[in-house]
């Protein structure tokens, strides 16, 4: 298995020295913070017939009262995106796909053919979005030339911001005679095949305030830019670089110092792409506008609730069951099936994770806690991918006063007991 090429979605010089100077310590603070607990069987008085939501302790809350708010000043998992910057991740998004070879790597192959490994995405996108979000894709099926070589660009010695949008610029002029850009909300630029030094595929995003690239008297706002690795990822790559326009950040890990999947393993497309689960996650669905509040159990404060919660796969129910830890800080419980785009499942059930929203994108905003922490994984599965828990398990933090016991499992999902003390 080859891992993606760690990036950052391209960003300012400042903003990027900002995330890679507090890589380090933010990351050993959150390390020491963070309690890891095994599966463990729950008192034999739990009631495995429970069904929606129970009567509490004490009441229970508001959805609003476990949104959590962002705190890094760029993607991360707080709900208060920031849509001047971020694109609306709900509705018709409208993107032209341009076509661009080089003088030093000449197109030998039609825009259909590399476009079809990609375009699916569309699709996948939509079934996960539960019909929410719909990339309608218009493919300008004729190669155009840069203006430069390909290794001008510098893919493959480092890629800053103003780099990327240096390209785009040249791909945006070059096809600008077949597109009318103002049409569009986004672009995808897809390059030849041939174009080995075009290596990875960024997301650009406009910083405010800068010239920016400026078509038909549009603003290119957002932008993917596909490179060599789409032949790798495949259609999902689409899924995982267009949600960084809508202000998801990266759930695998920026530094190369150990497994960089270790915080959520295939268990979303904004981790490990090719993942055995990439269902985006219940939290980041309710982030984007795709699950309703209406859909979330909040425990807020001391007390307990019974959930039914529903596939995450699938749009209705009850998604999660969250509780909240601290300003920026929460524990969500949700279950997974093997289902629409989780059909490679390794193990299903009830999937616990931690959400920081005050820890940046690279650097574990989200971490799963994996009920079988010392077992290997079954063959052709990963570390994490058998991290659900089972009926009669239990996860719990005792410093956040935080417990979740898994009642009842079945085909139509799992009746947990959350509690906070």
């Amino acid at each position: 298995m080859r891992f993606r090429a760690m990036k950052f979605p391209a960003v300012s010089p400042g903003r990027r020295a900002a995330l890679l100077s507090a890589a380090v310590a933010g990351l050993l603070l959150v390390l020491a913070g963070m309690t890891y607990a095994t599966a463990s069987p729950i008192s034999p008085q739990a009631s495995p017939k429970s069904r929606a939501i129970s009567a509490p302790s004490s009441s229970r809350h508001g959805a609003a009262d476990c949104a959590l708010p962002g705190a890094t000043g760029w993607t991360d998992e707080g709900h208060d995106t920031d849509r001047s910057v971020f694109q609306r991740p709900t509705g018709t998004i409208k993107a032209a796909m341009i076509f661009v070879d080089f003088p030093d790597a000449p197109a030998t192959e039609s825009p259909a053919h590399d476009a079809a490994q990609v375009t699916p995405g569309a699709n996948w996108v939509w079934q996960a979005s539960y019909g929410k979000a719909w990339l309608a894709i218009t493919q300008y099926r004729q190669w155009v030339r840069m203006p430069h070589n390909s290794t001008d660009y510098h893919f493959q010695r480092g890629f800053s911001h103003e780099a990327h949008e240096a390209y785009i610029r040249d791909a945006v002029a070059a096809a600008d005679r077949q597109v009318d850009f103002s049409r569009y909300d986004m672009v995808y630029v897809m390059p030849t095949k041939n174009a080995s030094a075009i290596s990875f595929t960024p997301t650009y995003i406009y910083e405010p305030g800068t010239a920016g690239v400026v078509a038909d008297g549009k603003r290119i706002k957002w932008s993917v830019t596909f490179g060599q690795d789409m032949w790798h990822w495949g259609p999902k790559l689409v899924g995982h670089e267009t949600a960084h326009t809508f202000g998801l950040p990266d759930l695998y890990a920026f530094d190369a110092g150990a497994d960089v999947h270790r915080f959520v393993g295939g268990w979303d497309v904004m981790g490990l792409i090719s993942g055995a689960g990439p269902q985006y996650f219940g939290w980041e669905s309710w982030k984007l506008g795709w699950t309703g509040d209406n859909q979330v159990a909040c425990r807020a404060s001391a007390g307990s609730d019974t959930v039914r919660l529903s596939p995450v796969e699938y749009g209705g129910g009850t998604k999660m069951a969250v509780i909240r830890t601290g300003p920026t800080s929460a524990y969500v419980v949700e279950s997974r099936r093997p289902l629409r785009a989780d059909t490679g499942l390794c193990a299903t059930g009830a999937l616990v994770y931690k959400v920081d929203s005050s820890v940046k994108t690279g650097e574990g905003p989200i971490r799963v806690m994996d009920a079988r922490p010392d077992a290997p994984p079954a063959s052709g599965c990963r570390p994490l991918d058998d991290a659900p828990y089972q009926a009669g398990e239990s996860f719990s933090d005792p410093g956040a006063g935080v417990r979740i016991d898994v009642l009842h499992s079945d085909g139509a999902g799992d009746t947990v007991r959350v509690t906070k003390s």
